[in-house]
């Protein structure tokens, strides 16, 4: 077999054979793409399978105190100081794509084949990582195992967050095994790292417009989650009259057309209410509750504050004309996320002519871009479709990827 890149003979697997092999695992038969939430049955063989990759690669895996996985390639000495990793996530969003983190993951393990046949010597030791719930589809804040790491979220927060079934982090971790005394920040863990490089599909059309396949990242824009119910009163579809109602889903409704009215009005924002759950939830029934969730995003900090205030203001008096009341409340916030230019000018130098680009996504390496000198590679997309079953990734710009994510570690460890 060769590498479709270099045409290089190749013993191990690629990226797109990598992918193969997981290919089934947790596919969404009523959404279309996959589903795999963390600590789900798909995602814990997905875990399982990165455990026997890593193994199969003379690695050493470990799963730290929060849940995520970590496979070191030692150097000789076995010190494990300024270490450059590498690595994303295995978890999805409902009916997402194949891409979003796999890829990152078995791009790391092929990077990892590509370095040890150019026989490198290396003066730092490198690890794989695999963080736990990046998407926060499960319990509602993303990159949690990155934010417990850096403790970015307080642990006890982060414990008495539930999933949609009423299960708190807590239990859930416990079942799958870990120590709630060991969940929250790991200092010495993130002291063992001097750099971090995440690669990533891109989630939008910036390389299919510069035709290129990969890109350095430039910045993560700033970006939140927040909670909203609007409570009235229940009550039957049939006979309670129109101008008795203190309907919610009314006002949640009114809201979400507001959400729309205000991000148009501010240059480069973007505003999302994406899950909506009303109470009880019965197609007779006038609900008594309707909760649902906001996301906005802009590159500019004080921008999505701004919007984020109007959207509440709009909300709260939406909910006194309809009757009914009104919370809001916080769930995450990340801000403006530059990367580290020296590290960023390093892949850059490395991968030639590659542009750099921003995102308006979320990743691990943002969160710890705060702590440890961080960096981002984007894969071309050419839907420019992700979160979605129609993002994807050509075979030729997967393996070439991970040929650049290959050169730029090279370029750190050597």
């Amino acid at each position: 077999m060769q590498h479709p890149v270099t045409g290089n003979t190749l013993h191990a697997p690629t990226v797109t054979s990598l992918m193969g092999q997981i290919a089934g695992i947790g596919r969404d038969r009523l959404r279309g793409g996959y589903t795999r939430p963390v600590y789900s049955t798909a995602e814990l063989d997905l875990r399982g399978w990165f455990t026997e990759q890593a193994a199969a690669r003379q690695l050493s895996v470990e799963q730290d105190g929060n849940g995520a996985l970590w496979a070191w390639w030692d150097l000789p000495s076995g010190i494990r100081a300024d270490a450059v990793a590498t690595g994303s996530h295995l978890d999805s969003v409902p009916g997402g794509g194949a891409f979003d983190g796999p890829l990152g993951v078995a791009s790391a393990l092929v990077a990892v084949d590509i370095l040890r046949s150019r026989n490198l010597e290396r003066t730092r030791p490198l690890v794989l990582a695999v963080f736990p719930e990046e998407e926060g589809s499960r319990f509602g804040v993303a990159c949690l195992g990155s934010r417990l790491l850096t403790g970015a979220i307080d642990r006890n927060k982060a414990l008495n967050l539930r999933d949609p079934d009423g299960n708190t982090f807590a239990e859930i971790a416990a079942h799958n095994g870990l120590d709630a005394r060991r969940i929250g920040a790991d200092p010495a863990l993130l002291g063992q790292l001097g750099a971090f490089v995440e690669l990533h599909v891109e989630q939008g059309l910036g390389l299919g417009e510069l035709q290129h396949p990969v890109a350095v990242g430039g910045s993560i824009l700033g970006h939140g989650r927040w909670k909203l119910s609007m409570a009235g009163q229940g009550n039957h579809a049939g006979t309670t009259l129109m101008r008795d109602r203190r309907d919610p889903m009314v006002a949640a409704g009114r809201t979400i057309a507001a959400v729309q009215q205000i991000a148009r009005a501010q240059d480069n924002a973007r505003a999302t209410v994406g899950r909506l759950h009303p109470v009880p939830g019965g197609t007779n029934v006038i609900a008594s509750r309707v909760d649902f969730w906001l996301d906005v995003r802009h590159p500019d900090d004080a921008v999505t504050a701004a919007v984020v205030q109007d959207i509440h203001r709009a909300a709260q008096l939406i909910a006194a004309e309809e009757g009914c009341g009104f919370e809001f409340s916080q769930e995450s916030l990340s801000p403006t996320v530059g990367f580290d230019a020296r590290l960023s000018g390093q892949l850059g130098a490395s991968l030639g002519d590659a542009p750099v680009l921003d995102t308006g996504a979320g990743h691990d390496a943002g969160v710890l871009a705060g702590h440890v000198p961080s960096a981002m590679l984007f894969v071309r997309n050419p839907s420019g479709i992700s979160h979605s079953p129609e993002e994807y990734v050509e075979d030729a710009d997967a393996e070439r990827g991970a040929l650049a994510l290959a050169d730029a570690l090279q370029g750190l460890l050597g």
